[in-house]
């Protein structure tokens, strides 16, 4: 970064700092009771940190940015360098969402500990045959529920048990073609087993804005087991913070700012 940069940067983070709503003041004025942090955001090319910030001052939203570490975006330690130096001028959390296991081996650990929080879901699951089922997909196509079914459950735990992860991201969240028996297909006891994987290692689950999950039976039921949660609109566009269903669920379910994770900034 030059000079001139880095003086225009430092200038923005200032004016922006100065109209930022802080934790502290999101939780006095919010009578819900839980801070409005929306862990699980985008930036583009045409969608920018100051535009974020823009947007977070209009919603009373605080943010936190991620990007992939994966060999089309943040491929080495020299591409995560400069994604932290970059977002470091400004105040939100520095994230990152990994897209399969093992991925760490690629970056030092010396900077792996200067992000906030890492968030991970499981929405990329081997088929056992060197394929993927890329479940967002609205085409993706299953063709035997019970197989897709425990290869689902078999990878979210491998996440949950194995991967350094603060937050699983899309939790319970299925195929179009499957949807309709969202309620048959989350029985008590998958249920349950991601509970208990995520509880052992201390990890959040988010609730996803942009799919409208977990469902209220699953937040009660972590929320019993003393699990955080985190709020996600995985958006790279206007859509950011807006956490309409967040928002409702979380008051529906009674959660509390305790009941909720906030990554530790270390910048």
């Amino acid at each position: 970064m030059n000079r001139r940069s880095f003086l225009k940067s430092t200038a923005i983070t200032a004016g922006m700092l100065s109209f930022y709503p802080s934790l502290e003041q999101l939780k006095a004025s919010d009578a819900k009771d839980f801070p409005l942090l929306d862990l699980h955001v985008h930036t583009t090319n045409n969608f920018s940190v100051e535009r974020v910030l823009q947007l977070g001052k209009e919603r009373g939203v605080r943010f936190g940015i991620v990007d992939h570490p994966a060999p089309w975006a943040l491929k080495d330690d020299n591409d995560l360098r400069k994604y932290i130096e970059h977002l470091k001028n400004y105040p939100v959390y520095i994230g990152l969402q990994p897209t399969y296991p093992g991925w760490t081996k690629n970056y030092s650990s010396e900077l792996l500990s200067q992000v906030d929080y890492i968030l991970m879901d499981p929405q990329m699951v081997p088929q056992g045959n060197g394929n993927t089922w890329q479940i967002w997909e609205y085409d993706t196509y299953i063709e035997d529920t019970d197989d897709f079914m425990k290869r689902y459950m078999d990878y979210s735990l491998q996440i949950l048990n194995n991967e350094p992860i603060n937050i699983f991201a899309w939790p319970l969240f299925l195929p179009v073609c499957i949807a309709k028996d969202y309620n048959k297909l989350w029985t008590e006891e998958r249920m349950q087993a991601l509970i208990n994987a995520a509880k052992k290692r201390n990890i959040a689950f988010e609730i996803n804005d942009m799919s409208h999950t977990p469902h209220e039976e699953f937040i009660l039921k972590a929320k019993a087991e003393g699990i955080k949660f985190a709020f996600g609109s995985d958006s790279r566009n206007e859509n950011v913070g807006r956490l309409s269903y967040c928002k409702r669920i979380a008051q529906k379910c009674n959660l509390t700012k305790d009941d909720f994770y906030v990554p530790t900034m270390h910048h």
